[in-house]
């Protein structure tokens, strides 16, 4: 177990949740589901359960750090701040050689930090496997989702049946990675079975992913390498400011998992969610027999279907005839939008942005 670590990936900026989740406070810090407990809450304590709590490290944004600790009650030295967002690659590669430092050894788990799972005994069953077959392995493991629709908004992975691996259930080698496909080629992804979403969890040993970066980020690789002795240390602020200012953003999928030849899925089905946007946060939200859900707040509804609503405790919405709306309302900020033109909400915003600066960002 010493040898477990956890990396949770917590820049994001949610801006498809946007007006819940703002610049100040995004997504990942929200109580999105009004279960207790922020997302990034849920994530911290699903993966104490398959790792010692103080092997768990966060990577954030610098104006964040601050109340991930508040949030999470953990160390600040665990807490690991970005000077600007720059893709997941190289947040992973500043999280993984910091954790090098400290252990040489570790096999990491790296996970967003605002996704759902609604299967959490299964998940650490999961989790368990997978930290097992990666410190044997060498491999670079992602987990993938049995699809139950054809999806569009998430990324696939296709896997080879032929190839799996012996002593492990559904742990196959990858065949390829696809982008978000279209409705028809969704359909036919789920028909054949061969393919999986993409959850964005992702295990492997130091060793293995530093050496797939060497292979093919090596201008990510030899910044961080070449700067390690300063990680852990006070100089560690200001050399990741000067890295992170030169970076190349991109993210881990295009620039590793893509091209290397050691990338294997264990598939799974944990009840799993990205929860990256309204409409999917309605698929797993409570509905009425109207199929309205109501997230929070006192609601007089009246002829509404399909809706997914959210106001502050302390108002009321009378609200009549509507179908497939988003409707949410905050302090200074009332959304209304059809779901199926949620995708243009960053265009909204764009426009919001540039008639009123970030006040209501």
């Amino acid at each position: 177990m010493n040898n477990r670590y956890v990396l949770i990936m917590a820049g994001g900026v949610g801006s498809r949740f946007w007006p819940l989740s703002r610049l100040e406070k995004p997504k990942q810090f929200l109580d999105i589901l009004d279960k207790g407990e922020s997302l990034i809450q849920q994530t911290f304590r699903r993966f104490k359960s398959v790792c010692p709590e103080e092997n768990i490290f966060v990577v954030t944004s610098a104006e964040h750090k601050k109340l991930v600790i508040s949030q999470l009650g953990i160390r600040a030295d665990r807490v690991l701040a970005e000077p600007f967002r720059r893709n997941t690659a190289p947040c992973i590669a500043y999280g993984t050689f910091r954790i090098r430092n400290e252990n040489p050894d570790a096999v990491i788990a790296v996970t967003p930090a605002d996704h759902l799972i609604e299967k959490e005994d299964e998940f650490s069953g999961v989790i368990n496997t997978a930290f097992d077959f990666a410190e044997k392995s060498g491999a670079l493991l992602t987990l993938g989702i049995k699809p139950d629709r054809p999806e569009t908004g998430y990324g696939y992975i296709q896997a080879n049946e032929k190839k799996a691996v012996p002593g492990y259930k559904r742990l196959l080698q990858v065949t390829a990675f696809t982008e978000k496909p279209d409705i028809e080629l969704a359909k036919v992804f789920l028909q054949s079975g061969d393919f999986f979403w993409n959850s964005g969890i992702f295990i492997w040993s130091t060793a293995a992913i530093l050496a797939a970066f060497e292979k093919h980020l090596p201008d990510i690789y030899s910044t961080f390498d070449d700067g390690r002795k300063f990680l852990g240390t006070k100089k560690e602020e200001a050399f990741i400011a000067q890295t992170y200012a030169s970076c190349v953003s991109i993210s881990i999928d295009y620039g590793i998992m893509e091209k290397a030849d050691n990338v294997y899925v264990l598939c799974s089905d944990v009840g799993w969610s990205d929860l990256g946007t309204w409409s999917s946060l309605y698929e797993h939200s409570a509905r009425d027999k109207k199929g309205n859900s109501i997230i929070r707040g006192k609601v007089f509804s009246y002829d509404n279907k399909g809706n997914i609503i959210n106001i502050p405790g302390n108002k009321i919405a009378v609200i009549q005839g509507l179908e497939d709306y988003i409707i949410v309302n905050e302090e200074d900020v009332l959304l209304i939008v059809r779901k199926d033109q949620e995708q243009n909400i960053k265009h909204y915003l764009d426009d919001v942005k540039k008639a009123t600066g970030e006040k209501y960002l």
